[in-house]
């Protein structure tokens, strides 16, 4: 069983623990229920902005620790100040280390578009982003099957959110997309190997048609690769590790960005 699966399968777990903590009425209760997202879509393509999607990352299954004790609220300004396109935040425990105080935390601190990163299987997760103010939800290909994707993604439109769809192959492509995606990420790392390799994104290319929105995500940590792949048509890049394994991940994102505006 590779990573992806083990994580999926404590997931449903996790989500059915969840769901008797708190109920679907009180997640409805939220006061973000009725605020309008801000598009992260809309910012990529913005010619204002960096095209940088910023992660809070404290570890990782392939890298282990990163960052355990990082002042999130600080980074999520900084990512902010430095004019990213928006801001992911991993809300999964077990394996990443993050959680959804996490996300509320940087979610009152800053105004740009929010990612819940995680590992979607269940309506009621994307009712809980909802909840906590995100703007997109994450759905993995690799993790749900074509219907379920479809579902999810029926349900965050009908609650006003975006979707990020996130592919690691032509065929997750082919049998996932839908009229409901907002946005395609090719994700660089092979889930079984945990090898990196920004070629996936230049293939991927190809297969995804112009006028979707994508972005290339892992693997990314030179202004060089930005500009390489822009050349790919690609408008957005999630950078999580490269930020995050530095003393101060809002500095690093800052000369990040001033490094490929000057490209």
């Amino acid at each position: 069983m590779n990573i992806l699966k083990k994580i999926i399968a404590h997931k449903y777990v996790e989500v059915s623990e969840n769901k008797k903590r708190i109920s679907i009425k009180k997640l409805e209760q939220s006061s973000f229920m009725d605020k309008k997202v801000i598009s992260m879509k809309e910012n990529l393509l913005s010619k204002n902005k960096s095209g940088i999607i910023a992660e809070i990352k404290r570890k990782s299954p392939s890298k282990g620790i990163i960052n355990p004790n990082a002042d999130i609220a600080q980074i999520s300004k900084g990512y902010e100040n430095a004019g990213v396109s928006g801001i992911s935040v991993l809300t999964d425990t077990n394996y990443f280390g993050g959680s959804n105080e996490d996300f509320k935390m940087v979610r009152k601190h800053n105004s740009c578009p929010m990612l819940r990163k995680d590992f979607m299987v269940d309506e009621y997760q994307i009712l809980e982003a909802k909840a906590m103010g995100a703007d997109i939800i994450l759905l993995i290909a690799a993790g749900i099957d074509t219907e379920k994707c479809k579902d999810l993604a029926v349900f965050a439109k009908s609650l006003g959110l975006e979707t990020l769809l996130e592919i690691h192959n032509a065929n997750e492509f082919h049998s996932h997309f839908n009229q409901h995606i907002n946005i395609v990420g090719v994700n660089n790392r092979n889930l079984e190997t945990f090898k990196v390799s920004t070629n996936i994104s230049k293939q991927l290319a190809e297969v995804i048609p112009t006028e979707i929105t994508k972005i290339s995500e892992s693997g990314i940590s030179n202004p060089e690769t930005v500009i390489e792949l822009r050349k790919y048509g690609y408008q957005g890049f999630l950078m999580g590790e490269a930020f995050m394994k530095t003393a101060a991940p809002e500095l690093a994102c800052q000369e990040f960005i001033h490094q490929i505006s000057k490209r």
